[in-house]
């Protein structure tokens, strides 16, 4: 059986979500072997049936040259800093909106390509270590499986370029390279009331907790 992460308050966190919007507004992919077979970039919108079973990651779901990008919980005022690999941590009070970013072919295959998003981004989490800070802000429909399986390997590269993310040079098979990226305020969606900030930080807490568990 699969190890899976279950978000820490979904019901509560969902609440805090602004209703869809697109703040992934695109990107491509522009060369590889992925390149070669076709390979596009697709826009997930959750709940989504690209993946089997539908609305999972992490464990071979998608199979194809594709990548694949959905939004995660938007615009929050995080209410202490999430840690990132490349760029600049969001700290308590900023407003943050995650996204997260899977490329999962059949077999061995190359990508480089790019994502557009419709703010500037902070920064990127790209180790399996640093993803646990932030899962607070895992979007409650989506089944997140092996995430102790999540992050790039050695000689795959993403670059920030404002509201673009480069990813140069991605080899992937088994399970697949998976990036969150968290963006600056989307325009096109809502800011929670203060109010609700405790059931985050509440959510944060937790993750915290069962982390420092863990390591006992």
């Amino acid at each position: 059986m699969f190890r899976y992460l279950r978000v820490a308050l979904p019901v509560a966190l969902a609440a805090l979500a602004a209703p869809a919007s697109a703040t992934i507004v695109g990107g491509a992919i522009t060369s590889g072997s992925a390149f070669d077979q076709g390979g596009t970039f697709i826009k997930l919108t959750v709940p989504f049936t690209e993946s089997d079973p539908d609305s999972t990651v992490g464990n071979n779901n998608f199979q194809m040259p594709n990548l694949y990008g959905f939004d995660e919980i938007q615009n929050i005022a995080v209410p202490s800093t999430l840690p990132v690999d490349l760029g600049t941590a969001p700290v308590a009070g900023d407003i943050v909106a995650s996204h997260y970013i899977i490329f999962d072919p059949l077999r061995s295959t190359t990508m480089s390509g790019y994502v557009d998003f419709d703010s500037d981004i902070y920064g990127v989490v790209t180790q399996t270590n640093t993803f646990l800070a932030s899962d607070a802000l895992a979007n409650p429909g989506v089944t997140y499986l092996s995430p102790a399986a999540r992050g790039l390997e050695s000689g795959d590269e993403v670059r920030i370029e404002g509201t673009r993310l480069w990813l140069d040079g991605w080899r992937a098979s088994t399970p697949g390279d998976v990036v969150r990226v968290f963006t600056r305020e989307s325009p096109g969606a809502e800011v929670p009331l203060p109010a609700s900030l405790p059931l985050l930080i509440a959510g944060l807490a937790g993750l915290g907790l069962l982390r420092r568990a863990r390591k006992g």
